[in-house]
């Protein structure tokens, strides 16, 4: 019997989901705010949880938040229940991490129907890493790999496959880290939300990058989403295998080692340009920075959206829409819809 954890504080509400899903065959434990709820799924480790956003104590939000920091608890289904139905609201839940949202009033087929799939999903990616668990790929002294260039052809040789078409999301901020990816074709981008719903992208990540590191030693959840932008072919093989790689190979683990201290390197310069830069300078130089991700030419057109220009760059859309037009009168670009082309590459680069 599947396990039900249902942090609500309204009581009637609370009673009557509660009863509901316990005459559909599930045990439900319950909790009457956020705070005790963080306590009971530590302690009961349910298989789904079904929360509340707007509780005392500790809000629906912070929940998810805290439980998504901890390894045993990350995985496990969230589900948001509440009465808001602003877009924001929705969108803010999905991308802290919840698997779905539902509103209230709700339909009893509505609710089991959430659960169900939840429920089928996790099935799902637990079987397929006691497969991948159980499965190591074997690299032996004799015919271990050398360089960090080997590394990536063994990911392209071994890897599992995945195909994203532009706009998917790849894993999400608080997600069960157990994969790490080489991008073998395509654009994709980290991304974080703030407090207020605002995305910023962290980083950008063109073909033979890595993507997906986190801790080797802890169960530590991804800590920023990972989307495509544009259609992107990645290989992917588990972080129990990359240990086992690096184990064997003292050379792949420092040439690593070399290759992420240059990616913090870059995203430190990129923190302080957002920082200290003036608008102008933030909007050139992130205008630079996805043509040479892009791999496009000066002559040749960048397709990307302005959100995600002042997102990297920053400042508000607004701001860049309007740096962008002065860009176009001053003949440093062309602007065709979503289209951008450089004209002047050198003016962009002197840009301060």
């Amino acid at each position: 019997m599947k396990t039900i954890l249902l942090i609500e504080d309204d009581t009637v509400l609370r009673e009557n989901t509660a009863e509901l899903l316990e005459l559909s065959d599930y045990n439900v434990i319950t909790s009457p705010n956020g705070k005790l709820g963080i306590i009971k799924a530590k302690e009961e480790k349910p298989d789904v949880i079904i929360c509340d956003i707007m509780m005392p104590e500790v809000d629906g939000y912070g929940v998810l938040e805290a439980l998504s920091y901890d390894a045993t608890t990350n995985s496990i289904p969230f589900i948001f229940l509440s009465a808001k139905t602003e877009h924001k609201e929705i969108r803010k839940g999905m991308d802290l991490g919840a698997d779905d949202y539902l509103t209230k009033p709700f339909e009893e087929d509505e609710l089991l129907s959430a659960i169900e799939s939840r429920l089928a999903k996790a099935a799902i990616i637990s079987r397929t890493i006691k497969e991948q668990s159980s499965t190591p790929i074997v690299v032996s002294e004799d015919n271990g790999l050398k360089n960090l260039h080997e590394l990536k052809n063994f990911f392209d040789d071994y890897g599992e496959i995945s195909r994203f078409k532009k706009g998917e999301v790849i894993y999400k901020e608080g997600d069960h880290s157990n994969m790490i990816y080489l991008i073998l074709k395509g654009v994709v981008k980290n991304h974080k939300m703030d407090e207020n719903g605002k995305e910023l992208i962290t980083s950008l990540h063109k073909a033979d990058d890595f993507l997906g590191f986190t801790s080797f030693v802890d169960n530590t959840p991804y800590l920023e989403s990972a989307t495509t932008v544009e259609d992107s072919e990645l290989a992917g093989i588990s972080k129990t295998n990359l240990k086992d790689i690096l184990e064997k190979s003292k050379n792949i683990s420092l040439e690593l080692m070399e290759l992420l201290t240059t990616n913090l390197s870059d995203i430190k310069e990129q923190l302080l340009q957002m920082a200290y830069s003036s608008v102008r300078k933030k909007t050139a130089q992130t205008i630079l920075q996805f043509a040479e991700v892009l791999n496009k030419k000066s002559e040749e057109s960048i397709k990307i959206s302005r959100s995600d220009l002042a997102s990297v760059a920053g400042i508000a859309t607004e701001s860049l829409i309007r740096t962008l037009s002065n860009f176009k009168k001053d003949g440093l670009i062309e602007i065709e819809g979503r289209n951008i082309k450089i004209l002047n590459l050198a003016g962009l680069q002197l840009i301060e």
